[in-house]
């Protein structure tokens, strides 16, 4: 059931990093999303932007667990409240962590800890090829990829 991405991507680390981290780059990656967050482990963070509930809807939260500039993020994650009423019951776990291979990065991604049934599993194995295709092509070229929303 886990979830597991492996891409190269022709950029340094840190370009790759602000592709998933920074808020110019969370926008263009993850659907006008930034994540509101200390990064300190064990406190919140939330992905908020345009959806459900308007321009400041929660889209996922949870807590930070590593944060590492450059090398990892990692945190729990919940669906925001106004995909499923027992969002707090939904958990996973997300993981990104980069690697300098050459002149290249590997981004590796995993996304566990699923319980059977989870609603959002499907969700998720479609969309994060299309977030990370965005980060890849977004480091690269310093444009995102027109998905036609």
């Amino acid at each position: 059931m886990d979830l597991k991405y492996e891409f190269y991507i022709g950029a340094a680390p840190e370009q790759v990093w602000d592709a998933f981290v920074s808020p110019e780059g969370t926008r263009q990656t993850f659907f006008g999303c930034v994540i509101r967050s200390t990064f300190r482990p064990g406190d919140p963070y939330e992905y908020v932007g345009p959806g459900n509930d308007g321009e400041e809807t929660v889209h996922v939260y949870g807590s930070i667990l590593a944060y590492e500039p450059y090398k990892v993020l990692s945190y729990t994650e919940h669906p925001g409240p106004s995909y499923h009423s027992n969002h707090a019951e939904l958990e996973t776990r997300v993981t990104f962590t980069l690697e300098p291979v050459g002149g290249c990065t590997k981004l590796t991604l995993v996304n566990d800890q699923w319980k059977p049934g989870h609603p959002s599993y499907e969700n998720a194995k479609g969309h994060w090829w299309m977030i990370l295709s965005n980060i890849k092509t977004l480091a690269e070229t310093g444009k995102t990829l027109d998905f036609g929303w």
